[in-house]
């Protein structure tokens, strides 16, 4: 264990005395931890047992390397906290250009942006030259077992004093300037919109997932390559954007498990599915030259996803990648023409939701990161969304005067509309008497709600309810529920921007 790659930390005698709460940091503000060794030593299973969950993939393969990427999650030890990385493996026979030998330098380069490191040695395996060379700058060894949790108090005991001091240096330097804007602190005032985003990266493989990943954060870290599977783990990270935590995912491969599909492989498709149910924005990654070749926006698999995705309740942003491969003297018709065909077929295929943004971009050469960002965070605001009851009602007053209603004598009445829920917007409208409102009213009321309140490209819910008499008279609490749920809108506005 070495604090690599900074220096001793030379603090006062009377600092050590201080009592930390790890708890109240900011995690972008917590050291790094990254986690080195050998290929199958058992990195994924100390990462696991960290952060107290099975994230990492962990399956017996002697002769594969289950991990190929940076896994990051938020370590739990003790009262320690510390943002832990799981590497993709040191390897010493690796040939240049290989899958073994891209993953071996990409964990150079995390390393070199950790603040402490832990190297792992198997103990049933012995010592290989490669962890005699390695290990020769760390302090004294300490036997742990993963598995079982054996050795973690004196793992803690180790990490304890480093991670303290850590921590000291990070409040001495940033003390001038959190004096300097707490002035600016004056609302406490919880907005979910501001609340940390979980956005999940979903798509066929090979169609630019890792690379789309890597350009939103800025540096490499998942593996990328033109070998199909490369990505196993479903990747979780964050990153900053313009003052707003954003949790990224980056699904392994496909969502649908195949007889096919076995071992670490089958592993990463259930995960996969976990962290889809687990995200609040689903970014679904399309192909641009397949899109021409295939003359078609989207494949079955991807229009399941799409609609799981609404069905679920979850923002959908849709991402056409790879238009570089679209561009030149040509190809500038079936460049526009993807433009224009793309909106307007997952507008088809995908009615129940009206908007859905479409973003085109090329992740290979970092274009339209900012674009994807800026529509990710749009639609999350919209999915957070909350209106209050008295400008629904003031609002629901015009809209049903300009809908047409078959039979006036038999037009539903609605007492009041409110939203009860945001993530996404909920609605109830409470109806007098016992006629209910049609499938029809449902979809206009929607389709109203989108367009008034700019909601497009979102799910959005509508339920009603039945209030009698006494009950608008506050004299009775029993009612009828009826719940439904708004679909099929016709609306045909879209959001579409291209790369920048």
């Amino acid at each position: 264990m070495d604090p690599h790659p900074h220096p001793e930390v030379h603090l006062n005698k009377h600092l050590h005395n201080v009592n930390f709460d790890f708890t109240q940091i900011q995690i972008s503000r917590l050291p790094t931890v990254i986690i080195l060794g050998r290929p199958n030593v058992g990195k994924s299973a100390l990462f696991n047992r960290l952060i107290r969950r099975r994230e990492a993939l962990v399956y017996n393969t002697p002769h594969d390397h289950v991990t190929r990427d940076i896994r990051e999650g938020v370590a739990k030890l003790g009262h320690l906290r510390f943002r832990v990385l799981d590497s993709a493996g040191l390897e010493a026979e690796a040939t240049s250009g290989s899958i073994l030998h891209r993953t071996a330098s990409m964990t150079a380069n995390v390393l070199a942006n950790s603040h402490f490191a832990l190297f792992l040695t198997d103990a049933r395996a012995g010592l290989h030259p490669l962890d005699l060379e390695v290990g020769n700058g760390f302090g004294d060894p300490i036997a742990i077992s993963a598995e079982t949790g054996l050795g973690m108090h004196e793992l803690y005991l180790s990490l304890k004093p480093l991670l303290e001091d850590y921590m000291l240096r990070v409040f001495n330097d940033e003390d001038a300037q959190e004096n300097s804007c707490s002035e600016e602190d004056g609302s406490h005032e919880v907005d979910k919109s501001k609340l940390p985003l979980q956005l999940a990266i979903v798509g066929r493989p090979n169609v630019g997932k890792s690379t789309l990943l890597n350009a939103l954060l800025q540096e490499e870290r998942v593996l990328v390559g033109p070998e199909a599977g490369l990505t196993r783990d479903s990747i979780r990270t964050q990153f900053e954007f313009q003052g707003r935590t954003i949790y990224l995912v980056d699904t392994a491969g496909w969502l649908q498990r195949t007889k096919q599909e076995k071992g670490a492989a089958s592993l990463s498709i259930m995960q996969s599915r976990k962290s889809l149910l687990r995200a609040h924005i689903i970014a679904l990654v399309l192909d641009a030259e397949e899109i021409l070749n295939a003359k078609r926006s989207m494949k079955h698999a991807e229009v399941v996803i799409a609609r799981r995705a609404v069905e679920e309740g979850r923002g959908l942003v849709v991402i056409v990648n790879k238009m570089d491969l679209l561009r030149g003297k040509h190809k500038s018709l079936s460049y526009e023409k993807v433009l224009e065909v793309v909106p307007q077929e997952i507008q088809t295929v995908i009615p129940q939701v009206t908007g859905i943004p479409v973003v085109f971009i090329s992740a290979l050469e970092g274009r339209g990161r900012t674009a994807v960002l800026h529509q990710v965070i749009d639609t999350y605001e919209k999915w957070c969304s909350r209106l209050p009851t008295a400008r629904l009602n003031r609002w629901l007053q015009k809209v049903m005067s300009r809908h047409s209603w078959k039979d006036q004598a038999a037009q539903p009445k609605i007492k009041y509309f409110t939203q009860v829920k945001a993530r996404p917007p909920t609605f109830v409208a409470f109806v007098r008497g016992k006629t209910q409102l049609s499938d029809t009213d449902i979809r206009f009321l929607t389709k109203s709600l989108k367009e008034d309140f700019d909601l497009g490209g979102i799910p959005i819910r509508i339920m009603q309810r039945s209030v009698t008499k006494k009950d608008a008279n506050g004299s009775s609490k029993s009612g009828h529920s009826v719940g439904r749920v708004g679909e099929r809108t016709t609306s045909d506005k879209r959001s579409v921007v291209v790369e920048e």
